[in-house]
């Protein structure tokens, strides 16, 4: 089979495409006289990423263009912008003008070396890319703040404390993020984390649950877990914060994150230990009232057997004994 035969075969039968990635890659590659370097298929992918062209007609619009049109240089009709009397520039102007902003170009990248796009770098450390994976996975390819798909806007996994405010790269500080809704972020968030990272560590010397002395059976950064020492059924577990909070509403974002990862992870040991479980109750007690004894926030994950109880419908709904049933 001829080289041609092999190519067209496999652009036009074989290839199966979850993105633009294949076909710009090989077309970056048989414009170069058939080999093409890494940076040379990036720049041609950037080229076909809409999203990234709206990011900086977002810059444009909102920075540099207001800055140019404040200062008299250019003018704004509609979505362009034109330097007036341009026509009144020579060629050998408009060179010397050329060599003037390269000049300012070099000027200031030798200065500023690669923190120049540090605005499009989230943290001064590496995500790997499996756990990027996992938390754009978990945020279900959308902006968990304004909900858009990946489809339609880049998504940029975000650290929720700063890194450079005592975040970690624990996956229950990451989320994902659009990078208008990070931009944002970025630009608008005025809260004050100074002392957030070390109120992680609060702990309270008469509460239970912060000196828990029973078996740990699973445990992150931020939150553990450990069987209810009175069980509702067989294998009942608690997943608690390591910080002292008094209820489920008090819980940070990355808290609510490092219990839900647990719930998951709890949840399918116990499935693989005990074939009987079918099912569960989740639920967490918030103030007296609702039955609260040990206020320390912790959530509760009853596994669920056939006939363990005569009447299961309603479920949580038992709360209130004669409420359960609908």
């Amino acid at each position: 089979m001829s080289s041609l035969s092999k190519l067209k075969r496999y652009i036009n039968e074989q290839m199966r495409m979850a993105h633009v990635y294949q076909p710009v890659m090989l077309r970056t590659i048989l414009e170069n006289n058939g080999s093409a370097s890494a940076t040379q298929i990036a720049k041609a992918l950037l080229s076909r990423d809409i999203s990234q062209i709206e990011y900086y007609e977002e810059r444009v619009k909102k920075m540099v263009g207001r800055v140019l049109v404040k200062n008299g240089v250019v003018v704004k009709d509609n979505n362009s912008y034109t330097i007036p009397a341009f026509t009144e520039l020579s060629e050998t102007d408009i060179l010397e003008l050329l060599r003037d902003c390269d000049n300012r170009l070099a000027e200031y990248l030798d200065k500023r070396g690669d923190s120049t796009w540090s605005h499009r770098t989230k943290s001064s450390g590496y995500i790997s890319g499996s756990i990027r994976y996992k938390i754009l996975k978990r945020a279900r390819f959308r902006c968990e703040l304004c909900g858009t798909s990946a489809e339609h806007k880049a998504l940029e996994v975000d650290h929720i404390l700063p890194r450079n405010n005592g975040g970690s790269d624990e996956e229950s500080n990451l989320q994902a993020l659009c990078y208008s809704c990070n931009a944002m972020k970025r630009d608008t968030d005025s809260t004050d984390f100074r002392g957030w990272s070390e109120s992680y560590a609060d702990r309270d010397k008469e509460c239970l649950f912060c000196n828990v002395d029973r078996e740990i059976i699973a445990e992150n950064e931020l939150a553990i877990s450990f069987r209810d020492m009175f069980p509702v059924t067989p294998l009942h577990t608690l997943i608690i914060p390591k910080r002292h909070v008094p209820d489920y509403f008090g819980l940070y974002q990355p808290e609510l994150n490092a219990i839900n990862q647990l719930v998951i992870e709890v949840r399918e040991s116990l499935v693989l230990e005990d074939s009987s479980i079918e099912g569960f109750n989740i639920g967490a007690n918030a103030g007296e009232v609702s039955g609260q004894t040990i206020f320390h926030c912790h959530t509760h994950l009853i596994p669920r057997r056939k006939g363990d109880t005569e009447s299961p419908r309603g479920g949580v709904r038992g709360v209130i004994p004669n409420r359960q049933s609908y």
